[in-house]
């Protein structure tokens, strides 16, 4: 066994370093990510975060506590929603799994106090806040709803909710009924996010910083005023829907798939198509409960192994899912042969490609079944991302993940839905989510994620040649038994199909090994920052199977994610920085061949 490395060391820092609301944590050996699975103490006393909706941010936890605290007892728990309506929406799956639950569950709403005077409102995000009280021994049942759907309120806004609530301009709702408001509002202390940044006037007030991490995040991370809040919202719709129109006609893509050309063709489409969500989970969450409100509730398809959250929602919510965990042509022919004997499906999701095993749907066959048997297409596009694939003609809906490489720093949550106003359900679907789509983006983090994408264009063209030279880096070595990434998977057809003339093959790519032991050597010796998520704007390396099926592998396995299979999400670095990096873990593996059954020989 090799000797302890220091860069495996920090168990449980945030990943980047110091920072607050990170969205991934350093598991920095195999040994880490088994203990952080089986909740063993050495690793979960350390942990300082995770990602946000596996891993309960502290911020959040405190302000759940208060709330517990105020208006609670002790075998209660709270979790916090933006709205009441996410919140009810717990409620209602609550009251579904756990029918003890209704009478012992209920809902607080949180809103500005009106005793408090006001400034200008117009400058001011307004403290709102929605907690769900239940049993604590249902936790169980509420997380599932806090993990899938990704609509729980995110560590900024707890952090900005706890501040009001803590010095009054924040209250429960149900405390101002029918009291009689005297003089106008007035909050009583300013946040950070209510006044622009401004630097510390003296280095003694550097020094005197009681939150460091505030202070890092305030002065370097380049907050702006709330009053651009909505405009940096606008820029980063504007900015997603203009790396999806040119001149081409996307009715015509429709009605002849085969005939798409590989350009930006988007007609009619407008930054009015492109709608923000706290997280991509809740991209994907948002658009299965819409077009269950507004289709037929019959089941949907799941097509090709898929993150792990979005077959949960298919199956938890609504009439259960129809699961092709392949995701190759007898699945479509199966599917095909459901569809002429009768059977009928709400909506068919998949992602472009897929995670972890980088296969590709064919979307023009997909695309074809869907216009002849009137069901939607909800493509995930964020491995592929915008500037490398365009999907969007053969989608009705497109959904991303914004927390990725979009935003690339791995500091806040964002996601996208994506309508296609060439789809037969455009116009009802618009209809429906003039009325339903709650902007839950929090103002904060929305300021973060344009500021973070500005230079998203730039970036990608990197991240394509790394990825590319460490793909090919890996299929060399004799101890890997197989590579996944679009440019050498036999679906490699479908993603050319809808590849850009200047896109490339994306920044994810895995490996599985021959043997489990040359698996964990390989890790424990990457020097790279190692922890979930991916897309960052540094390399990210994860035993994904390992932190995605832990409970599952052997059922994960069936369908290709081995046990020993690491994921790479390659990042901006220098090429032969990671040339080196990766060799070094390369050459720790044992150099004996495998034999015919992947053991060493």
């Amino acid at each position: 066994m090799p000797v302890p490395l220091a860069f495996n060391d920090n168990v449980g820092e945030t990943i980047p370093a110091d920072t607050p609301h990170a969205v991934s944590v350093s598991l920095p050996t195999w040994a880490a990510n088994v203990g952080y699975e089986e909740g063993q103490k050495w690793v979960m006393d350390k942990m300082k975060c995770g990602y946000p909706r596996f891993f309960i941010h502290k911020s959040i936890e405190r302000l759940a506590t208060e709330v517990v605290n105020r208006h609670g007892n002790p075998c209660q728990k709270a979790m916090l929603f933006p709205t009441h309506k996410a919140a009810n929406r717990l409620l209602e799956f609550m009251h579904r799994m756990a029918p003890e639950s209704q009478g012992t569950a209920r809902i607080i709403d949180f809103v500005p106090n009106p005793k408090t005077e006001s400034h200008d409102e117009s400058q001011h995000v307004l403290p709102r806040l929605s907690a769900v009280l239940y049993p604590a021994e249902l936790w169980p049942v509420a997380k599932q709803v806090w993990q899938h759907s990704g609509d729980g309120v995110s560590s900024r806004r707890a952090e900005f909710a706890e501040k009001h609530l803590l010095d009054g301009t924040m209250v429960d709702k149900a405390s101002i009924y029918d009291k009689p408001r005297k003089g106008p509002r007035r909050y009583q202390r300013q946040m950070s996010i209510d006044t622009p940044h401004q630097s510390p006037t003296s280095e003694k007030d550097d020094k005197d910083s009681t939150d460091p991490f505030a202070f890092v995040e305030e002065r370097f991370g380049r907050n702006l005023n709330v009053q651009f809040a909505q405009q940096a919202k606008l820029a980063i719709r504007r900015r997603i829907a203009g790396s999806l129109t040119s001149d081409a006609d996307l009715k015509e893509a429709l009605k002849h798939p085969e005939d798409v050309e590989r350009t930006r063709s988007a007609e009619g489409f407008s930054v009015d198509d492109v709608f923000l969500y706290p997280t991509g989970m809740s991209a994907i969450f948002n658009t299965h409960r819409t077009m269950l409100a507004i289709r037929r509730k019959n089941k949907s398809i799941s097509y090709g192994f898929p993150y792990v959250d979005t077959l949960k929602i298919l199956e938890k919510w609504g009439p259960g899912a129809l699961f092709y965990g392949n995701g190759d042509q007898e699945d479509l022919d199966d599917l095909e042969k459901r569809l002429e004997a009768g059977e009928r499906f709400v909506g068919f999701f998949c992602e472009f490609p897929g995670n972890p095993l980088l296969k590709c749907p064919n979307l023009q066959r997909v695309r074809q079944l869907a216009d002849k048997y009137d069901f939607a297409v909800v493509v995930d596009e964020t491995i592929g991302n915008f500037l490398n694939v365009h999907v969007l003609p053969y989608a009705d809906v497109v959904v991303s993940s914004l927390t990725k490489v979009f935003s690339g720093d791995s500091n806040v949550m964002g996601g996208s839905a994506i309508l296609n106003p060439a789809s037969r359900y455009y116009d009802t679907l618009k209809k429906f989510m003039a009325q339903d789509y709650e902007d839950n983006f929090f103002e904060e983090d929305a300021m973060f994620l344009e500021r973070n994408s500005r230079d998203f264009v730039s970036r990608i063209a990197r991240i394509n040649t790394n990825a590319e030279f460490i793909c090919d880096m890996l299929i060399e070595h004799p101890r890997i038994k197989q590579v996944n990434y679009p440019k050498h998977s036999p679906t490699r057809k479908y993603y050319d199909a809808c590849r850009l003339p200047n896109g490339g093959y994306g920044g994810l790519l895995s490996a599985t090994f021959y043997s489990m032991d040359d698996a964990i050597v390989f890790y424990d010796n990457i020097d790279t920052a190692k922890g979930p998520s991916l897309g960052t704007n540094f390399t990210l390396t994860s035993p994904y199977a390992l932190l995605a099926h832990y409970t599952e592998l052997p059922w994960a396995a069936t369908f290709g994610v081995e046990a020993n299979l690491i994921r790479f999400s390659v990042g901006l670095e220098d090429t032969e920085t990671l040339r080196k990096v990766f060799q070094t873990a390369l050459d720790a593996i044992p150099q004996s061949e495998p034999n015919g059954n992947g053991d060493k020989a």
